[in-house]
């Protein structure tokens, strides 16, 4: 059994460590309003710049002098994972959650005979996949450099991306990132950013529109734009994602190390009862036989 100094050493950490995790809580409380209106405000322009893309698409699908990052190379065979994990730790199952959908979508490509490898944004899901995936890795990018990455992060990355599709390192790429939902919701999606996805027959026959100047003129100014608000979307999330998973997970802890302070409360009034009485009972026996 613990001595009456180990308990109460132990009860003093505990409660050293419950004052940290309620100050991450606060800190992210104060930051999720801000981050969380930030990806809202960002929603609405890349759903419609999609729909945009996406009738474009539809135009200048099957032309063989289309723009390539609107046709494609013609192949399906090579895919780029860009998976979009967080800077910091402390935000529960937000990164391993992450992982775990970009290892899924990979077994379901590598099973169909695919090649896959992964451009990995964010610091926390790089060990596991190098662990799994060693010689996928082809690029890393670093947000920590900056305390909050914005669109000048999100264009550094769209550029690198297109310069590999560019260079022919890859066919198809696909986004997985966090979408936020709420504090207690964070689900991670894959999205496909290059080829541009056409949508489905039923969503391009509803209006007709004519583009003026011509799609090709449109398309060679939206394309890279396209590429660059995905990617900017993303970081977004993940900042809502990352404050709200962590103030969750804090207020988690903290509610933990309460009642772990109790349980140890209590046993250390137990010990320190059980040695006054031992202590007594020693009295009293001495003082019989004097």
């Amino acid at each position: 059994m613990a001595s009456l100094k180990e308990l109460k050493g132990r009860i003093n950490s505990v409660k050293s460590t419950q004052k940290i995790t309620k100050a991450k809580q606060m800190v992210a409380a104060a930051k999720l309003r801000k981050a969380q209106a930030a990806a809202e405000a960002a929603r609405p322009y890349a759903s419609r710049l999609a729909e945009v893309m996406g009738s474009l698409a539809a135009k200048v699908a099957g032309q063989d002098n289309g723009p390539l990052l609107m046709r494609g190379t013609g192949s399906d065979q090579r895919h780029l994972l860009v998976v979009v994990n967080t800077d910091k730790g402390l935000c529960g199952g937000l990164n391993s959650n992450i992982v775990k959908e970009a290892k899924a979508q990979a077994r379901a490509l590598i099973a169909a005979g695919k090649t896959v490898t992964f451009y990995l944004v964010g610091k926390k899901g790089r060990a596991p996949l190098r662990r799994d995936y060693p010689k996928a890795i082809v690029e890393n990018f670093d947000t920590s450099t900056v305390r909050t990455p914005g669109f000048d992060e999100a264009s550094a990355i769209a550029h690198q991306i297109l310069a590999m599709f560019e260079a022919g390192k890859f066919d198809v790429a696909h986004l997985v990132a966090p979408k936020f939902k709420s504090a207690l919701a964070q689900d991670p999606v894959t999205t496909q950013i290059i080829p541009v996805p056409a949508p489905t027959a039923a969503a391009s026959a509803d209006a007709v529109v004519e583009y003026e100047p011509g799609e090709e003129e449109i398309l060679e100014e939206l394309l890279p734009r396209y590429v660059t608000t995905q990617v900017f979307g993303a970081l977004l999330e993940r900042e809502a994602s990352e404050q709200g998973a962590s103030m969750t997970a804090m207020d988690n802890a903290t509610r933990n190390a309460g009642e772990l302070i109790n349980k140890l409360t209590i046993q250390y009034n137990r010990s320190r009862q059980a040695a006054i009485t031992t202590e007594l009972i020693e009295i009293i026996a001495g003082a019989e036989a004097l």
